[in-house]
């Protein structure tokens, strides 16, 4: 074989792996400075001893300052029935509040820690305000959309002046779903 034939041979291998390389480098997962996200997810809720609950639906839509801090809005609404609690088993109640979230890495694994501040309202709940701490993680199973996951720690008052005490009579909140980048 002459020199050319194997030097061709040899080229021509290579160019499948220096594509791949290419598509490699060039995917990045996650947002970039400036992104929104939008999300829906599932979400559940219980009192402090996990005695009573209920269910529902939330989305969210945010905006990154960089690619590790968002800023955002996020809507729930759940339904729950329990038996026993009240004279009407049934009720329904929503919360909006805003929020902000610090992910930290860059793989498609992105956990966060954040908090937000809000309002609860409706049948089932007493309507106020309520702060929350919360943490979870991203898994980012396109360049774009990721599965979400997390738990909140909600305390609720009437007046700035109770939240320092209504922290031990808070509750938690969970959310799994799914969302994107653009």
């Amino acid at each position: 074989m002459n020199k050319f034939a194997i030097m061709t041979l040899c080229l021509a291998g290579s160019l499948p792996l220096a594509a791949t390389a290419q598509e490699t480098a060039r995917t990045t997962f996650g947002p970039a400075a400036g992104d929104r996200e939008f999300s829906l997810s599932g979400t559940g809720s219980s009192d402090r001893k996990f005695d009573s609950g209920n269910f529902g639906a939330s989305g969210e839509l945010g905006w990154y300052q960089d690619r590790h801090f968002v800023l955002g809005i996020r809507q729930s609404v759940n339904y729950g029935s329990i038996k026993g609690e009240s004279l009407k088993d049934d009720f329904w109640n929503g919360s909006t509040r805003g929020y902000m979230n610090y992910h930290f890495g860059e793989t498609r694994l992105r956990p966060f820690l954040g908090g937000s501040l809000g309002f609860i309202y409706g049948d089932g709940v007493k309507n106020s305000a309520f702060a929350g701490l919360e943490g979870g993680a991203k898994y980012y199973v396109l360049p774009k959309t990721y599965l979400l996951g997390r738990v909140e720690y909600q305390w609720f008052f009437n007046r700035s002046s109770d939240a320092s005490d209504a922290f031990k009579d808070g509750a938690w909140a969970y959310t799994v779903g799914m969302g994107y980048n653009f």
